[in-house]
């Protein structure tokens, strides 16, 4: 018999709405693997909403609460104070939102979660656009990404800003621990999550969650993308404790991320010297995070 390498308790349940590959739903079922059923979810608007809480259906086994979309921050620096003073300590409460609910809408109360030093966590599952709501363009799509508010045709390219960096500005408010996860790396994510878990104060979790009719790609494809978006260093796997800065997965020979584009109809319509820029970037971004983790060594 094959020897599992990741906690076989489920506390997603089957039967939810989530679509076929929906990377958000692997996420959820991943992180609740490394917590354990003694976990409070908040969450905000959002695909999770609708594939955990349709009224009167859950797809948890453990106490999800809904919230307003700018709320999520909000929502768990006030579960873990009534469950302070209620002393009820041996509980984990986690806000699970996507990126437009955290790098935009907000942006603002996940600041104030971290600054107030809130023992809890934070997860942004990143499918990076508004999915739920029509695939509209959030701070965290990519730059050059078609999405059905930055249309690609005529003088049109799709989105032309650079994706937000939220590990960056998270960072900057110096958490307890932050790290990035991957869907397609469940093992590294467990394990990390697993540490945040025996830690106190404000964590932090930016996972990446490809989305099938987002990202127009086949759903059995899911983990391929996933892989290759680090592989590529798109998308590098790290963590930042006490300020000190690791990558946990290397490659020393990353695959051009070309490979990863071709992939996804939202990038069909790039040029080559488009690529070639988006290449650029890539590598200039990899080799800040080598410097970064070399200066807090």
């Amino acid at each position: 018999m094959a020897k599992l390498t990741i906690p076989a308790e489920e506390l997603l349940r089957s039967g939810h709405s989530a679509c076929p590959g929906c990377g958000a739903a692997l996420a959820m079922r991943y992180v609740l693997k490394a917590l354990g059923p003694e976990t409070i979810v908040t969450v905000p608007a959002s695909c999770w909403t609708v594939i955990g809480t349709p009224y009167p259906t859950t797809a948890l086994d453990v106490p999800m609460l809904d919230n307003p979309i700018e709320a999520t921050g909000a929502s768990v620096s006030g579960l873990r104070a009534a469950l302070d003073a209620l002393g009820q300590k041996g509980l984990t409460v986690v806000g699970f939102a996507g990126d437009g609910g955290t790098v935009d809408i907000g942006l603002q109360s996940l600041s104030g979660m971290l600054e107030r030093g809130t023992d809890a966590i934070y997860v942004m599952y990143d499918n990076e656009a508004y999915m739920n709501t029509g695939i509209q363009r959030s701070g965290s799509t990519p730059s050059l990404a078609w999405t059905t508010t930055t249309p690609v045709g005529g003088a049109s390219r799709g989105k032309l800003e650079p994706k937000k960096d939220i590990m960056a500005i998270v960072a900057a408010h110096h958490p307890v621990y932050a790290a990035t996860g991957n869907i397609a790396f469940p093992e590294d994510l467990i394990k990390k999550v697993a540490k945040a878990k025996a830690l106190s104060g404000p964590r932090f979790f930016h996972v990446l969650a490809p989305c099938p009719p987002g990202w127009r790609y086949d759903a059995e494809r899911t983990i391929e993308v996933g892989r290759l978006a680090t592989d590529t260093h798109l998308f590098p796997l790290y963590e930042v404790e006490n300020d000190r800065y690791r990558i946990t997965r290397r490659i020393e020979r990353p695959k051009p991320v070309a490979d990863y584009l071709r992939l996804q109809g939202r990038f069909d319509h790039l040029r080559v010297e488009e690529v070639a820029s988006l290449q650029e970037a890539v590598e200039a971004r990899y080799r800040r995070l080598l410097a970064l983790e070399s200066a807090s060594a």
